[in-house]
């Protein structure tokens, strides 16, 4: 057996046998008894409390009050946790080499009925996302190391395509996982604000002494989503910054539209060939313009009438671009 497999045994052995000596517990595995003693010294370094008594009634205990619960999986229950280990692995999650031992130690204690079931189930699902670069997982696990200590860093970050690199110290909050990108939020001291940064822009990472208290309750993707939906500072949450957008085009089209992040908050009313949103001026006239164009003819503006004139701007400020 591995030395895993070892000191799962004698834990068991010890909770149900109340005191063991290591020659018992040698004779009962048919292991050494030198193996006994490290798996002994490995389970007091992970926390478990043997008390080792001398003499000629001694040996190895558990206190009554170490409860062990072991942990036990239905067929549905493995599926579950093997296809959302293939989701997270596909997003470049940082602990992939800790999910991966879990995910072997969970098959390592199933019977072979149980085992050729999980591995078909296994490849049930599949998914495909853009290869995440070495560098990325690297960096997100930093960043969660951060988090995890809550400790401040050093980024160097390219804000944009053609910005220069800026020097930012952070107190990272949370990491959000968001359309294929990883999207670290917290505190900006450059900026002495909430800000949030995407991964495969920051270039280096370095730790700091400082530490940091993270905010009870916060959630780094309530934030994440509302700095996209609206421009920091710019809206004032008031009827007066909204503003009624009606769209026509096919169903597909439609049903497309509401669905997507940008609008789907925003529908107030649709039907199968219409829908009508109230979106804030900064959103409307700066993403949503962008996206509708990307239907073609598959969708028209019925109002307001500024919408339609600054689409055109834009359709004829890319013509004019490409033609020259």
């Amino acid at each position: 057996m591995s030395k895993a497999d070892n000191m799962l045994a004698i834990l068991w052995l010890l909770k149900s046998r109340r005191r063991m000596t290591a020659k018992q517990l040698s004779d009962e595995l048919e292991i050494h008894i030198r193996t006994v003693y490290r798996c002994i010294d490995a389970l007091c370094i992970s926390g478990v409390p043997i008390v080792a008594e001398v003499g000629r009634d001694g040996g190895y205990t558990i206190p009554d009050s170490l409860k062990l619960e072991p942990l036990f999986f239905d067929g549905e229950e493995q599926k579950a946790l093997l296809q959302a280990a293939a989701f997270a692995r596909e997003s470049g999650y940082p602990s992939e080499e800790a999910l991966n031992r879990a995910i072997a130690k969970m098959k390592r204690y199933t019977n072979p009925q149980q085992l050729e079931s999980m591995e078909r189930r296994e490849t049930h699902i599949e998914v495909i996302q853009p290869p995440v670069a070495s560098a990325l997982s690297s960096m997100l696990a930093e960043l969660e190391a951060g988090i995890d200590g809550q400790t401040s860093l050093d980024l160097t970050y390219m804000s944009g395509y053609d910005s220069d690199a800026t020097k930012r110290r952070i107190d990272p909050y949370g990491l959000v996982h968001w359309r294929a990108k990883w999207y670290v939020v917290g505190y900006c001291h450059l900026r002495e604000a909430l800000r949030s940064f995407r991964v495969d822009r920051i270039d280096r990472i370095a730790n700091t002494p400082e530490r940091f208290d993270r905010p009870a309750a916060f959630s780094a993707r309530q934030y994440l989503l509302g700095s996209l939906l609206s421009e920091p500072g710019e809206s004032d949450g008031s009827d007066n910054s909204m503003i009624s957008v009606l769209i026509q085009g096919s169903p597909q089209a439609i049903n497309e539209l509401c669905g997507h992040w940008l609008l789907g908050h925003a529908l107030v009313e649709r039907t199968s060939s219409e829908a009508r949103f109230r979106v804030d001026e900064w959103s409307l006239y700066t993403q949503i313009a962008y996206y509708l164009l990307s239907f073609g003819g598959k969708l028209r503006v019925v109002e307001p009438e500024e919408l339609k004139g600054h689409m055109i701007d834009i359709a004829e400020d890319l013509l004019d671009y490409y033609r020259s």
